[in-house]
């Protein structure tokens, strides 16, 4: 299967994708963290090649409620409306073009823009014991299985202190996701 993983820096699905034998392309912006095929540049750039999967992580920043503090002034500058555009941009291709899609997103406007997800999942029933609840939109995919609940349920990510990698540790997807994504999703 051919799997395009879109807006993804770390690598962590790419590879998951790839251990189950799958030809596997993560793309970003940013360099990837780990080695593998990646794409460093605009995702549009590849979204017409030939895809039996796309998982897409829309950059979160101005449309999640972890930055709701600031949500007026990204209205007013457009930073907002352009998070959404992009989001929808990509699932609209998608929808289209590609017979098996997620979306992620930690919670945030979607839900009401677009619509409810499909699956809310937290890190702990993956084997992290950690919570970030984030929501997942599906076309033609089942929900996914939680796999090693465990216990622990803590905030880290929402406690990082400023730093510049902060954003990049919060976006990173959690291993047992991954894992789960590609195991589950295996055609």
């Amino acid at each position: 299967m051919r799997v395009l993983v879109a807006c993804e820096f770390s690598g962590i699905v790419r590879e998951a994708f790839r251990a189950k034998g799958h030809d596997a392309l993560s793309c970003d912006l940013m360099p990837s963290d780990l080695p593998g095929p990646h794409y460093q540049g605009d995702v549009r750039d590849v979204l017409h090649a030939c895809w039996d999967l796309m998982i897409f992580h829309a950059p979160c920043t101005n449309i999640c409620v972890s930055g709701a503090a600031w949500f007026k002034e990204k209205r007013l500058d457009g930073r907002q409306a352009q998070g959404i555009s992009f989001f929808m941009e990509l699932w609209r291709h998608g929808e289209r073009y590609i017979d098996k899609m997620v979306a992620e997103q930690p919670i945030g406007i979607m839900s009401s823009l677009f619509r409810k997800p499909d699956q809310i999942i937290q890190p702990w029933q993956f084997g992290h014991g950690e919570t970030k609840a984030t929501c997942l939109w599906f076309k033609n995919l089942p929900l996914l299985k939680s796999t090693n609940i465990v216990e622990g349920r803590e905030q880290r990510l929402h406690r990082l202190p400023p730093s510049s990698d902060r954003s990049k540790i919060r976006s990173t997807t959690f291993q047992g996701i991954a894992n789960a994504m590609a195991e589950q999703w295996n055609f």
